[in-house]
């Protein structure tokens, strides 16, 4: 019990590491590029579970933060890969964003509203770096259309496998989500205070028999998910092959049946027997109709 540790990138741990004040505004900071010390104040609205579906068992952590300027964040975790990511986290976004203003306002009531994905799989392949953040801004001139939607992602498979000694402070929180053993979270806690206070959060959490079954089955639930979608891909490419071997051999079978019209057109046709006949040889031979019998004696025959 007291060698285990967490891995911070399983959505239930994040979530408690989230719990601790500072462990948050260290993170904050460094994705949002915001000094500490101007963050005097957040808090946590909410860390559930999102679920598309009612018996949805895998789900996706939803931490909610407000910061002292009214600013909301949305915090996603998501370990296995999904194509329509970036269409999701706009939805949400865009709620959230909706969601603020109430009858009788006014529009100059909006807040800013920011996502922050945390994936365990590439989004936008190579041609992006392991951090992105995307803004509403005209396409040439790149002005703002408005500041009041943000997303920021990280990719950890981008990750790079070493640290230089000017690493930045989005990489160093990425390297500890990503970390799995003791070495790399002492290494990086030794290098930013607040991912100092989250791997003691982590420590904590981590001792904790309740917290522990709650992580030990959260990751299972993450797990029987990823299986059970290799397995349904596993299976539809077996289908697909099955499929592709009938469908060729039914095409050669095609193919071999007209080579047969084919020969028996010709062949008679050498030996000088009339169209009327071959004709209903073909109807007997190959079972066709008039119009088939014809159409293929016109196709060989041109």
């Amino acid at each position: 019990m007291t060698d285990f540790l967490m891995k911070p990138k399983i959505d239930f741990a994040f979530k408690e590491i989230m719990m601790n004040e500072q462990a948050r505004i260290g993170f904050l900071s460094a994705m949002l590029g915001l000094d500490p010390a101007n963050i005097r104040e957040t808090q946590v609205l909410n860390a559930n579970l999102r679920k598309e579906h009612e018996d949805d068992k895998q789900g996706i952590l939803d931490v909610r933060i407000l910061l002292n300027d009214d600013t909301e964040i949305d915090i996603e975790i998501q370990l296995s890969p999904l194509s329509v990511w970036a269409d999701r986290s706009l939805f949400y976004t865009a709620k959230m964003y909706t969601d603020q203003i109430h009858a009788g306002e006014n529009y100059s009531s909006f807040k800013k509203c920011v996502s922050i994905s945390v994936l365990d799989f590439k989004l936008f392949g190579d041609e992006l770096g392991f951090y992105s953040c995307f803004h509403i801004s005209e396409d040439t001139k790149r002005v703002l259309y408005t500041d009041k939607m943000e997303f920021h992602v990280l990719e950890l498979p981008k990750l790079p496998r070493e640290l230089r000694e000017d690493a930045s402070d989005v990489l160093l929180w990425a390297k500890f989500i990503n970390a799995e053993r003791k070495e790399e979270f002492d290494m990086l806690a030794s290098r930013n205070k607040y991912i100092e206070s989250a791997y003691e959060q982590l420590r904590v959490i981590s001792q904790s028999p309740e917290k522990r079954l709650e992580y030990e089955a959260r990751e299972k639930a993450i797990r029987d998910h990823n299986q059970m979608m290799y397995e349904a891909q596993s299976e539809g490419l077996k289908q697909g092959r099955r499929e592709g071997r009938e469908e060729g051999r039914e095409e050669g079978r095609r193919e071999g049946r007209e080579e047969g019209i084919e020969a028996l057109i010709l062949d008679n046709l050498d030996e000088g027997v009339s169209k009327d006949k071959i004709l209903t040889k073909l109807q007997r031979r190959f079972n066709l109709t008039d119009e088939q019998a014809d159409h293929y004696f016109d196709r060989f025959t041109k």
